[in-house]
């Protein structure tokens, strides 16, 4: 089994809905993402796929909420925009990339949305716990 990771960032605003605490007003975070691939086996070069390929579909997913107030989103007027759902949110998105990426040999196994230096949410997909 080999996994891959990468990371990168992206800075938006958000309040929690229903949080009944300082979270609620309107506020923002400069999210650090990490995003993890894992594969059975590589390909003929050696690869289980290409960081920058990687990287580049990250960040096309990345670039739909950078800079944004989430909770103007579609996606996050009804899901509330905690980190535990952004994780979710990228993951969705991220996921189908990474399997047409690699023809289906790898598959992406979690996202991670830290809001802090100490403080993150992952994302485990359906059977990689």
């Amino acid at each position: 089994m080999y996994e891959l990771k990468v990371t990168n960032h992206f800075a938006a605003a958000h309040n929690l809905r229903d949080f009944h605490g300082k979270c609620e007003n309107l506020h923002g975070h400069n999210w650090f993402v990490e995003a993890r691939v894992r594969a059975d086996g590589l390909d003929s070069t050696g690869l289980v796929m290409d960081f920058a390929v990687l990287k580049r579909l990250l960040n096309g997913v990345l670039d739909l909420i950078d800079h944004k107030y989430l909770n103007e989103l579609e996606y996050f007027k009804v899901t509330n925009p905690t980190s535990e759902n952004i994780a979710r949110f990228i993951f969705d998105r991220l996921a189908p990339d990474v399997r047409e990426a690699t023809a289906g040999k790898a598959r992406l196994r979690s996202v991670s949305a830290w809001e802090s230096d100490n403080a993150a949410a992952t994302y485990i997909g359906p059977g990689e716990a």
